[in-house]
């Protein structure tokens, strides 16, 4: 398979842009070095085409989890289109913003306001620094992955490994105020004694207690319920990073299924089908403390975000999208327990239906991933350790990738056995969590 043109292009992105790329998580090193393609000419439904004209089957990332319904969605897309064409922004508010806030507080009956941004990271800065001004407090509990800013990153200032476990291991918080250090203090999900602890040592300084409601596990018999209630009784706010999570099991967020109200849910991703959009939901007094700092931003009043949103969360709902995406990711992981089974892999597979995860259990796991990835690119998919289902993936979709995959299981089974996973690598070994590009 050529993709000359698409690797010229990554080292042409190498010289230009440090890392490469502006997303962490699309590097073509956190999958199979010299043999991600990295670039895409076109994409529609579940298929991509590179730069030299490759098509692929995405079964793995899905824009990262961002295109819910699938790449280039006829119905968001047109509504995007007509926004566009009256105008995306001028000197007046649009009134899709107005029309959001009231479906999103619909949908979520807890909530009475809401902030915009357009990316998850900025939103959840937004959600803490409501928090802050809200309770005249500085520090934060959290557990799970938050984003890039400063206010998370600073937990590993005072440990360097304190976000290990949170998603990906080695964040550098280099260039984060050293005067933040002390500032986000981690706890583990489902362990509500390590939560304690923290307030415990942190009487009256807590602002927040942010965390993911669900995503790798199921939280345990009651864990949410305490954490709400630890919450409660120190008057700390309860902030869910509905980010990756929302759209995924319902029409909304996960939190909504296990019927525990915050007092500020951040949005983003799935939203709006790939469009840039963050939003920021909270109880009225809450929200109000937003008066009381400064949040501003140009961006956050265009047209493009809003509409995508609207657009996005009717057809989400209307065609009951979130059934399809549990009823596909079953098929995958079910998959993934058979076939290794059958084809002598130990893997361990985790995450909730629609965003799924494997990973082999053997002391050279990495290499056996980028040997999996390799493999099934030249069956023509986008295949990883992670699978984030669309509306758009279809059981065709996932029969002719479980095909490959025996295939692929098959053979990497036959080389860990002989020992040549290494030998049968065409490039270098696939990244595991953050490491510099020079």
């Amino acid at each position: 398979m050529d993709i000359s043109k698409s690797l010229f292009m990554q080292e042409r992105a190498k010289k230009r842009i440090p890392g490469g790329t502006q997303l962490l998580s699309k590097r073509s090193e956190m999958f199979a070095p010299k043999l991600w393609p990295g670039y895409y000419s076109k994409a529609k439904g579940a298929e991509v085409w590179d730069l030299d004209g490759n098509k692929y089957i995405d079964m793995s990332i899905c824009g990262i989890g961002a295109n819910v319904l699938g790449f280039c969605d006829s119905e968001v897309d047109k509504a995007v289109t007509e926004a566009i064409s009256n105008g995306n922004s001028s000197s007046l508010n649009c009134p899709e913003e107005v029309e959001l806030a009231d479906t999103m507080c619909h949908i979520h009956p807890w909530a009475d306001m809401v902030r915009y941004a357009r990316t998850g990271g900025e939103s959840m800065a937004i959600a803490v620094r409501i928090a802050r001004a809200h309770t005249g407090r500085d520090k934060i509990a959290f557990c799970g992955y938050h984003g890039w800013h400063d206010w998370y990153l600073a937990a590993n200032l005072a440990k360097e490994n304190s976000l290990d476990g949170h998603l990906l291991d080695g964040l550098n918080p280099k260039g984060v105020p050293r005067v933040l250090s002390g500032t986000a203090l981690p706890f583990q999900y489902n362990d509500i004694a390590s939560l304690k602890q923290i307030v415990a040592d942190n009487k009256g300084e807590l602002a927040a207690i942010v965390m993911e409601p669900m995503r790798s596990k199921e939280p345990d018999p009651g864990f949410l319920e305490q954490v709400y209630e630890v919450a409660q009784e120190n008057h700390i706010l309860l902030i869910f990073d509905e980010v990756s999570s929302a759209m995924r099991l319902n029409t909304g967020g996960v939190h909504l299924l296990f019927g525990i109200a915050p007092d500020i849910a951040v949005f983003a991703k799935a939203i709006s089908n790939g469009y840039p959009m963050g939003i920021v939901i909270g109880k009225y007094s809450v929200m109000q403390s937003a008066q009381d700092t400064f949040i501003s931003s140009t961006y956050w009043t265009e047209r493009i975000g809003p509409v995508a949103a609207l657009a996005t969360i009717n057809k989400h709902k209307r065609l009951k999208v979130a059934e399809h995406l549990k009823i596909i990711g079953d098929l995958v992981q079910k998959g993934w327990k058979q076939l290794a089974l059958k084809n002598k892999l130990n893997i361990n597979i985790s995450g909730m239906l629609p965003l799924s995860h494997f990973e082999f259990e053997y002391v050279n796991k990495q290499e056996m991933m980028t040997l999996f990835v390799q493999m099934m690119l030249d069956q023509g998919f986008l295949a990883s350790g992670r699978f984030y289902a669309s509306y758009a993936h279809s059981s065709e979709h996932v029969n002719k990738y479980l095909e490959s995959l025996d295939y692929v299981f098959h053979a990497v089974s036959k080389a860990l056995r002989e020992n040549k996973i290494k030998s049968l690598l065409k490039g270098s070994v696939c990244h595991s969590g953050f490491q510099r590009l020079t």
